[in-house]
Parts: structure tokens; C-alpha cells; sequence
């Protein structure tokens, strides 16, 4: 048995105003409540919501204070992630800090979720990170995981947990959590999908595990949320089979098909073009919306 201690924090998180007093009170009190906690992982925009004025060049002072609660806790921190803003440009950024406080990679959410995440820009780096004596772990953010090539390419680079901080307050969360645990089956590994509350997300985190089972859903509602996972479980289901079944990533290592649509050429497919601009939808449009013109 590998076992390793990750505590996700579901917390009640403000749009308006800085959030991060509140972690650090919060992480006060797990700690001293679960002291065998050895990670901890915060929703998406949790320091400060999601507003982009609040965008700040990385490495943001703020960092100084995410480093200071590792050290003092001596835990891996995800902080959630903030809007970074460079060359002109804003990102959905989170970074990784080590025990010893030091950060350990960066990661820049690909998919921003448009049309409605406007002015975001995705990003093109995966990021993978080792825990000494533990395990591989990878980073993915909200609507990432909508999209199977990204849990893909991270469990391809040996991934055993996705850590995927969210903010989600939308009437698709039911499909999120329907997402979570296939791509946990998918690629045979942890998910951790830590979603904030209040006016950054409507809560029910969810943690699954690599044959796709739910080992906890939060309820909407702010929790503390530390559980225990076993490396050797994914270890085992990748050499063996889910439950004995599947083995997914071999078959896809030993696959005779190459992906065309992945190809240079793969956007301007007949298709893909004729689904139209990226864009909201609005009233009289074609999704069948009434304008209220056409009713006067």
C-alpha cells in the first residue's frame, strides 16, 4: 500500500472582496484537526474570485504568503488559481508549492471556459510533478476537463492524480460530476474536483477513484474535505485491468489509428467550420430563444 493524504477545501468564497484570510484561517483548522493531511487543494479563483481586474504579474506577492503556509504546515499547496496577466495578456494560472515552500510549477488553464470566460487566454503547458516516495501528480482547471485530450496527455505522462481545482456555480454541475468519474476510468488514476461555494461555485466537490467510483461528493455547503488514497491502486488497475477489465492506456499506446482531427488541418474540417463564431447566444437566435421584439 502506497497511502498518501490529500484534503480538498470547499469553501464559501467571495467575488467582491480578498478570500485569502479566510484559507489561511481554514487551513489553520484542518491542519490542526487532520494533522496526517500531507496536500491540500484549493478551488479555482480562490483567492480572489473571478473578476479579472484582479489580474497581478506572476510571481504575485501573494505567492509569499501561499509559500509561508506550506512551510509552516509542511504540506504540498495548491492555492487555487488567479488571473495572472503578462505581456498584455491574462491567464488562469495556478502553481504547486513544495513543503519546503518552494513553487514547483506553474500551470496555465488551456481551455478558458468561452464564450462566457471572455478576455482569458488558454494556455499550452501541461504540468506534471513528482512527490518523493508517493506518486506522480498532474493540474488541470474547470473546463479543462471537458476535454478528454487533456487528462489524456497528463495520464501520458504517467499522471496518477489529477488535481482539478474549480469554480462551477452553473446548472451543469450534474455533468461535471458525470465527467470526473469517467475520466477517472479513462485513465485509470485519483481525480480530486474541488469546487468553491457561495458566489465562486455551488459546491459538490468530488474525488474519484481509478475504476471510477465516487469515494466522496460534497454537498453544497462549505467543507473540509481529507481523504486518503492509495498510489498502488492505480499501479495495479494500469497493469491488470480495471477491476480486471480494461487496460485503457496500454490499448491506447498499442492503438494501429493516429487521430487525424489532431492533424495541422484538424480545425478547418467541413464540420468544425460550419458550426459557426464562438459565441453567446442570444435572444432570436438560432438555439430557438424568443426575442422580445418579435412578440410586441
Amino acid at each position: 500500500m502506497k497511502p498518501f493524504a490529500i484534503a480538498g477545501m470547499q469553501l464559501e468564497l467571495s467575488a467582491l472582496h480578498e478570500n485569502i484570510t479566510q484559507m489561511g484561517t481554514r487551513l489553520d483548522v484542518l491542519m490542526n484537526v487532520y494533522p496526517w493531511v500531507q496536500m491540500v487543494v484549493f478551488s479555482e479563483l480562490a483567492p480572489f474570485g473571478p473578476l479579472v481586474a484582479n489580474a497581478r504579474e506572476f510571481p504575485a506577492p501573494e505567492e509569499d504568503t501561499f509559500r509561508e503556509w506550506a512551510r509552516k504546515h509542511s504540506i504540498w499547496l495548491l492555492p487555487g488559481s488567479m488571473f495572472e496577466i503578462d505581456d498584455g495578456k491574462i491567464y488562469n494560472t495556478s502553481i504547486v508549492i513544495d513543503p519546503s515552500g518552494e513553487v514547483v510549477g506553474k500551470y496555465r488553464k488551456l481551455f478558458p471556459f468561452r464564450p462566457y470566460e471572455e478576455g482569458v487566454e488558454g494556455g499550452v503547458d501541461f504540468l506534471v510533478f513528482d512527490v518523493p516516495d508517493a506518486g506522480r501528480f498532474g493540474v488541470s482547471i474547470c473546463y479543462d476537463l471537458w476535454f478528454p485530450e487533456t487528462a489524456r496527455t497528463l495520464a501520458a505522462m504517467g499522471c496518477e492524480v489529477i488535481l482539478h481545482p474549480t469554480l462551477t456555480g452553473t446548472i451543469d454541475r450534474e455533468v461535471e460530476l458525470s465527467i470526473v468519474r469517467a475520466t477517472a476510468a479513462q485513465n485509470q488514476c485519483f481525480v480530486f474536483g474541488i469546487n468553491g461555494f457561495g458566489d465562486c461555485g455551488n459546491g459538490r466537490s468530488i474525488i474519484a477513484g481509478p475504476a471510477g467510483e465516487v469515494l466522496y461528493q460534497g454537498y453544497s455547503a462549505p467543507e473540509l474535505i481529507p481523504l486518503e488514497i492509495d498510489f498502488d491502486r492505480v499501479r495495479r488497475s494500469r497493469e491488470v485491468g480495471l477491476r480486471g477489465l480494461g487496460q485503457q492506456l496500454k490499448s491506447f499506446r498499442d492503438r494501429k489509428v493516429e487521430f487525424n482531427v489532431y492533424g495541422p488541418g484538424g480545425r478547418e474540417w467541413p464540420y468544425l467550420q460550419s458550426l459557426g463564431a464562438l459565441a453567446k447566444p442570444e435572444r432570436g437566435s438560432r438555439i430557438g430563444l424568443t426575442n422580445p421584439k418579435d412578440i410586441a
